[in-house]
């Protein structure tokens, strides 16, 4: 039965990784879609007697339509898909047609190569789709001037194109098409999953022992990491919940939403109390261990074990050694039975997969996210409004897409000049690598690191690619079996480690120049200096041209989520007074504001990702990672607490909500907030006026008179003030000297 318990925890580990298996779908599918293309060229090359030239070409396109299509066929739907594959070979044909023309004119081609990669980067501006047409474009005028292509040969280059697009095309609506169904019910098991991993790392951290402080210290990272990949689960359901037919039968969305919702509410509950056990605890002793007992069962799914110890935990019966009744302080005995009710409460949600909650379906679901491709946005759905540097600059205001492409074209001219100087032959390789680094960032930093981890993947993939080369020589289906297998194993890591991913392509160069007999040790390191020289150009283009500041995208992503928390406030505010029109048409929808809030956190932990590693004390100046990530903590924690108190109101009883000083206090709460938005807080700038609505806020009086229905939501309701409080405080906003001003009355709570 152990064994069985710890088997299922290391498939959880594996599920939680890869929510929907979206990563294995995509390698799996672009393996498949690589390998059935390839045999479908080769035979149609030998059918129309290409000669040994033609059939490498044929193939190598082949190849690249079936990488390209199998990323940008995704979803369930087909007509968008058909949509979007009828323009892949127009896309391709529009960049082999200027190649064509300047074929033989080394200026021209260099010149026209630098507008193509312009046009290709500033297409992306009209959508998801534009971003594959743009690389189709920059594909095609590569293949066909660096090919030495010439007229009579495009028919032959298009059909090469067409068969590979129409292929991948039906694959993608076939055997490889997504079931939003499928894909909901397997996202679902990684967010139980990841609610697992939590509850895992919260009986490490209960079996520390004071002494520990630094291994307290790393878990307690780990902890908030792996809260905000519980969160970014959630959002996953929450925004394949609108695809048609996604939900389990006799689901609605609201329903999902409002489950995973009460599960959410329940881990968090689960973890404060294990965080706040810690704190109040000097030692592991009979509660301590009976919590992490409790923590670990659920870790290991052994449910019915974690409902027994959770039963035992709140026995009122309980004496002797570590009982309630032998020393323990009454702040620890709570926290006990807040971790034992939190575990009871989750074990029953997970048990209960087949009864809805019962919801209000009347208005038309809205999800909170939209996908991309199937996963979460990147930091470009935060970074596209952000003006670049340099206020003098009259196109730092333009488009993020627009200077992207400005200064695209700049590293390309400049890497097309330095690569020149190392190779006349190679230079492309320093402008592949200038172009890759403007793909899928937003701000310098991004570009920076993804740049330097493309250096650092050729260099790892240099030698197993040279090891493999010697193993594969003269054996064409095991040189084939390793291109398709590299780039299977590059497009799973891709989304984890970017170096990851240019190791298997690498791997895959290799084995390209190997069966068109050029390998050489010497040219792979060309390669990579080449790749060293783009990157370095890349690098310092995104520092200096119309440069997009990492800090200036935190602060933007800062901005939308106190406006997402003005909202949820407003909401709280009008649900307690029954003022449905106070918050207008969402106020009733604590649900949708509390998802909206979780959307903003992840928004803001991934574009301040840069400040968080250690590598951001290099690349940004003044920077303090550790300061940063303590202040990505407090956020996530005042989220935490707000969601918790939304849905303490939305679980109250009717009579309960009429509550006007609850009501008044998440009104100044909505004010202070909504101020931050305005103007987001820098060190040293006072916001007096935010400060000012704080204490005002702090001043109301709590409802506490005996019997008075209220005082159940006291605690829930409390709690996002002081930690509002606490995080203004670090953020420097509420002045320590202010007139006024005071410290919360109510302790810090320990959840960070």
């Amino acid at each position: 039965m152990a064994f069985t318990g710890w088997a299922r925890e290391v498939w959880d580990r594996v599920v939680a990784s890869d929510p929907g298996l979206h990563r294995l779908r995509m390698a799996l599918s672009a393996g498949a879609a690589m390998a059935t293309t390839l045999g479908l060229e080769y035979g149609y090359a030998r059918l129309t007697h290409a000669g040994p030239e033609g059939i490498v070409i044929a193939m190598l396109m082949g190849t690249v339509m079936a990488m390209l299509g199998s990323m940008a066929l995704t979803g369930p739907r087909v007509w968008p898909k058909v949509r979007s594959a009828v323009f892949f070979p127009v896309a391709i044909g529009a960049g082999m047609l200027p190649g064509i023309a300047v074929a033989g004119h080394a200026d021209l081609t260099l010149v026209m190569l630098v507008v193509v990669m312009f046009v290709a980067v500033y297409i992306r501006r009209f959508g998801q789709p534009y971003f594959f047409y743009g690389f189709m474009i920059w594909m095609g005028y590569f293949f066909a001037a660096f090919l030495h292509a010439r007229w009579p040969e495009l028919p032959s280059l298009l059909a090469d194109v067409t068969i590979g697009t129409g292929w991948v095309l039906v694959l993608s609506i076939t055997v490889l098409r997504t079931h939003p169904r499928r894909t909901v019910r397997r996202v679902l098991h990684a967010f139980d999953a990841r609610a697992r991993a939590v509850a895992r790392v919260s009986a490490d951290l209960l079996g520390t022992v004071p002494a520990e402080e630094r291994r307290r210290a790393r878990l307690r990272r780990k902890l908030h990491s792996r809260q905000l990949r519980l969160a970014e689960a959630a959002l996953i359901v929450e925004g394949w919940s609108a695809e048609p037919d996604a939900l389990p039968p006799g689901w609605s969305a609201t329903a999902l939403r409002r489950r995973l919702l009460d599960a959410h509410l329940a881990i968090d509950e689960f973890t404060a109390a294990a965080v706040s056990l810690i704190r109040t605890d000097g030692g592991v002793n009979g509660v301590r261990s009976e919590s992490a007992r409790i923590a670990g069962h659920l870790a290991r799914r052994e449910d019915r074990a974690a409902e027994r110890a959770s039963r035992t935990l709140l026995s009122p019966d309980r004496v002797g050694p570590g009982g309630y009744d032998s020393g323990n302080t009454r702040s620890r005995a709570l926290r006990a039975r807040q971790l034992a009710i939190a575990a009871l409460e989750f074990i029953e949600l997970a048990a209960r997969t087949d009864a809805p909650p019962d919801v209000d379906d009347a208005e038309e679901f809205s999800p909170a996210v939209a996908l991309a491709l199937g996963a979460l946005p990147g930091s470009g759905a935060v970074a596209g409004g952000v003006p670049a540097r340099g206020r003098w600059n009259p196109l730092s205001r333009i488009p993020l897409t627009t200077r992207q492409a400005i200064q695209v074209a700049v590293a390309g001219t400049l890497a097309i000049i330095a690569g020149r100087e190392l190779s006349q032959a190679r230079y492309y390789w320093a402008v592949i690598a200038t172009f890759i680094a403007f793909t899928g960032t937003a701000t310098r930093s991004e570009t920076s690191i993804k740049a330097g981890n493309r250096v650092l993947g050729t260099l790892l993939g240099f030698g197993v690619g040279l090891v493999l080369v010697h193993l594969t020589t003269g054996h064409t289906i095991w040189m084939l079996a390793t291109i398709v297998v590299s780039m299977s194993c590059g497009f799973y890591v891709v989304s984890v480690s970017y170096a990851g991913m240019i190791f298997f392509v690498t791997i895959m160069v290799s084995q390209l120049y190997s069966a068109l007999h050029e390998y050489s040790a010497d040219l792979i390191v060309l390669r990579l200096e080449e790749t060293a020289i783009g990157a370095a150009i890349g690098i310092a283009v995104a520092l200096v041209v119309l440069p997009t500041s990492t800090r200036d995208t935190v602060e933007a992503a800062s901005r939308q989520y106190f406006a997402a928390l003005s909202d949820l406030s407003r909401g709280i505010a009008a649900r307690l007074t029954g003022e449905r029109d106070y918050a207008a048409e969402d106020a009733g929808d604590l649900d949708a504001l509390t998802r909206a809030l979780d959307l903003r956190l992840r928004q803001l932990a991934l574009v301040a990702r840069p400040l968080t590693h250690s590598h951001g004390r290099v690349l940004i100046l003044r920077n303090d990672p550790g300061l940063a990530r303590h202040r990505i903590t407090l956020y996530a924690a005042v989220a935490r607490q707000f969601r918790s108190a939304a849905l303490a109101v939305r679980r109250s009883p009717s009579e309960v909500r009429d509550c006007a000083a609850l009501s008044q206090r998440y009104r100044a709460l909505s004010d202070i907030a909504a101020a931050l938005a305005e103007t987001p807080p820098h060190s040293g700038r006072l916001l007096l006026g935010a400060a000012r609505t704080c204490v005002t806020a702090d001043a109301v009086p709590w409802p506490r008179p005996p019997g008075d229905a209220c005082g159940d939501l006291d605690e829930a309701a409390a709690r996002p003030l002081t930690r509002l409080w606490q995080l203004l405080d670090e953020l420097d906003v509420v002045p320590h000297a202010a007139p006024g001003a005071s410290p919360p009355a109510r302790p810090i709570s320990s959840e960070t």
